[in-house]
């Protein structure tokens, strides 16, 4: 039998999430890149995102990101365009919601951009035009008429 010469294997890194705690410098695009959206997410390391140049691309996330950085839809990033595809570009960057506030307030991200979505992409938004009957007291008559029978 071999001995374990380490600390643990792949179950004890598991929980740590190194990147959120470091705060890091704000990049900017550079030429051939470009800032988009997450539209939508393809699964097999790809994306669908709405690039500010007013295109829509498909994005592969390089393997680098993979399994480190979590997209999700709506999450603001910065992209590498490919000279030879117009329509295909690769995910180099991911900006968290501060970074992105940062990027629209010194005019590197368009007016148009709804940072809000990034906040919370999975029914964020609460409606209050929602009514709900209040059925109790017919279920209650209903239950009376099944237990005279």
């Amino acid at each position: 039998m071999p001995k374990n010469k380490g600390k643990g294997g792949k179950n004890r890194r598991r929980g740590k999430n190194e990147n959120e705690s470091d705060k890091r410098e704000l990049v900017f695009k550079e030429d051939g890149q470009e800032y988009a959206q997450v539209v939508k997410m393809l699964g097999n390391g790809r994306l669908e995102a709405y690039c500010f140049d007013g295109a829509n691309r498909l994005c592969h996330i390089r393997g680098k990101l993979r399994k480190k950085v979590w997209i999700n839809q709506g999450d603001i990033i910065l992209i590498g365009l490919r000279d030879y595809q117009d329509t295909k570009a690769d995910v180099i960057l991911r900006y968290n919601p501060d970074e992105a506030r940062n990027l629209k307030a010194y005019g590197e991200l368009p007016d148009t951009v709804k940072l809000s979505e990034i906040a919370g992409t999975y029914g964020g938004e609460e409606e209050e035009d929602v009514l709900f009957d209040d059925r109790a007291e017919d279920y209650a008559d209903e239950d009376e008429a099944i237990d005279a029978i």
